[in-house]
């Protein structure tokens, strides 16, 4: 068939070549166009009818499809493009590279890229959402972003950034130059340029201060909310917070330096000062005129807080209970009394599973004398839960934790956080090849043994690391507590039984029936006894290692510590010393049993 085609191709036959082809489902010809030269492809393609030209564009391979838009004129890259089903269409512009998919849009209808963006746009059901669709929805978000950058249409490049999450942006603007970033940012409106800038990263943010006038950063700094403000100063070099502090207003700079004398890693620096503080013997009515007085100003109005005269919190009330109650209703009739709050010096990872547990929007915050003086509000929260989520993963893989996103981590840093435990479970582990050299003699003696060392050790790091994971992410989520410790030791200790003899009776039978070379060597008696001793020192390995992976972690807790350091390889590194002291120990007993000194 393949033959027949370039024949037809040379003798330029190409009313016939189309008869041919059309004669084929379109995949067939798919195959068929494989085994072309570019330059063929793009002739074949020409031969045929538009209809079946279409059907067989779809089912070529992504880079087929690229070297032929590559060859189309715009009038054929925009019939092709333009007849093809909406969800082909899409398919085709996730697998093109960003200058290929540019003149796909530039080069389809109007109504029919409008229908493209539509498409491209997430399901409204988050659950329901296809990454791969947002993907390439923000690919060629930012394909039209490049396109009237260039061509320098900055009224309808603000017009689409406005139709934009201040997340998306900031992801869009994280792919361009930072000179050109400063030039959209100018373009956006003032207030939403402020929620763009929060999303940015702090490299991003740096490079727009050092570019902005005074007026510039004064206007942006004090559009901002109160923590948004603190979390980008505590982002910034020295040189650029003085230029920050220096351009805020003073009120504004008294409460930023009060945020930022807060400890480190407490809720006083998370929380935002900017809430609705009522009095209790305000009626409803009197609620709604000091929430819509002051509301536009807060982060939000969705939960008011009641206090007295010296500010100390009395209650909570909710939009709700004050759109459900009558105007002259007194709020300490209708208010929450007694709500939860934190401190100002609670741990913020505290505060933020507190609020997860209770599903708060916003948490309250009072000092030492309950006086309330901010608030925690959700999104805080979640960035909170995230960010010590990736420290304890980090931990756990004996990496010491970095505040920057890893594409934004130097080769030298990484290193830097990398070495130091990787240096310590070296140097810890030389206690494993002490012991093997100690007992150097004993295993020439019966060298088999020496076979079964990396079975214990791994089935031992293993459990051990089972049992770790489990207790370090209850201890982090607060379902396990230090009075807890007898009942995880009651529970690992029964779950270690069962798993140590289960593992020592399978791996029994498995040497037992396969293990032929020590049956060879040494006779039925020694195969039997290698067998006992490597089932016995598994199961008893076993039961140490989960008791050690489940206790350490609360300990270390106790201590003050960071319970993610007692992960997989710092219990892995316990458990291989103490296996090979339990092997080593059990094979001389059992074995003498059998007349074998080692």
């Amino acid at each position: 068939m393949i033959a027949e085609v370039k024949k037809l191709l040379d003798e330029k036959e190409y009313s016939e070549l189309c008869d041919l082809l059309c004669e084929k489902e379109p995949a067939d010809i798919a195959r068929i166009f494989d085994q072309l030269t570019n330059d063929e492809m793009l002739q074949t393609f020409r031969a045929l009818k538009e209809d079946i030209a279409s059907s067989v564009f779809v089912e070529l391979e992504s880079d087929l499809q690229q070297a032929l838009m590559e060859g189309f004129t715009d009038q054929e890259l925009s019939d092709i493009m333009n007849g093809l089903d909406l969800d082909d269409a899409v398919d085709i512009i996730d697998g093109m590279p960003a200058s290929i998919v540019r003149r796909i849009l530039r080069h389809s209808e109007p109504e029919r890229r409008r229908q493209l963006n539509k498409l491209f746009n997430p399901p409204e059901d988050p659950a329901g959402t296809n990454m791969a669709t947002e993907l390439v929805r923000m690919k060629a978000r930012f394909t039209e972003v490049r396109s009237l950058l260039d061509e320098k249409k900055y009224r309808e490049l603000r017009d689409l950034l406005c139709e934009e999450e201040p997340a998306d942006i900031a992801q869009i603007f994280d792919q361009f130059p930072k000179d050109e970033v400063s030039l959209m940012f100018r373009v956006l409106h003032k207030d939403f340029a402020s929620e763009v800038f929060v999303e940015m990263d702090s490299d991003l943010q740096q490079a727009l201060i050092e570019g902005f006038t005074d007026q510039e950063l004064s206007d942006i700094m004090n559009d901002l909310f109160l923590d948004d403000t603190v979390d980008v100063i505590e982002e910034m070099p020295a040189s650029v917070v003085r230029r920050i502090l220096k351009h805020t207003e003073p009120e504004r700079r008294r409460q930023i330096n009060k945020l930022l004398n807060y400890p480190e890693d407490s809720a006083g620096t998370i929380m935002t000062t900017e809430f609705v503080r009522l009095k209790a013997h305000f009626t409803v009515s009197d609620a709604f005129k000091t929430i819509r007085r002051q509301g536009v100003d807060k982060e939000t109005i969705y939960t008011c807080y009641v206090t007295d005269e010296h500010r100390v919190l009395l209650g909570v009330v909710t939009v709700k209970q004050l759109l459900l109650a009558e105007e002259d209703t007194v709020l300490e009739d209708i208010m929450i009394e007694d709500p939860i709050f934190a401190h100002t010096d609670d741990d913020k990872k505290d505060v933020s599973l507190a609020m997860s547990k209770y599903d708060f929007l916003a948490m309250p915050v009072v000092d030492s004398e309950q006086r309330l003086v901010g608030i925690v509000t959700v999104d805080d929260a979640l960035d909170v839960i995230q960010e010590e989520d990736t420290e304890d993963i980090e931990m756990m893989a004996a990496i010491t934790p970095s505040d920057k996103p890893y594409l934004k981590t130097g080769v030298f840093e990484t290193w830097k956080n990398r070495i130091p435990w990787l240096l310590i479970l070296m140097i810890s582990a030389t206690f494993t090849s002490k012991i093997l050299t100690h007992f150097e003699g004993s295993l020439a003696t019966l060298p088999v043994l020496t076979a079964f060392v990396p079975l214990l050790m791994g089935t031992g790091g293993n459990a051990g690391s089972q049992a770790s994971v489990s207790v370090i992410r209850a201890l982090s989520l607060g379902d396990v507590q230090m009075k807890d410790f007898f009942k995880v030791f009651l529970k690992e200790t029964m779950v270690a039984l069962l798993c140590g003899i289960s593992l020592g009776i399978v791996n029994f039978g498995k040497m037992f029936l396969f293990n032929d070379v020590s049956r060879a060597e040494h006779g039925l008696e020694v195969s039997i006894g290698v067998s006992l001793v490597v089932s016995i020192a598994i199961a008893i390995t076993v039961i140490i290692a989960k008791i050690s992976g489940g206790m350490l972690p609360i300990l270390v807790k106790r201590i003050g510590l960071d319970p993610a350091v007692m992960a997989s390889p710092l219990i892995t590194t316990i458990v291989d010393v103490l296996s090979l002291l339990v092997y080593l120990g059990i094979a001389q007993a059992i074995l003498g049993y059998f007349g074998i000194s080692i």
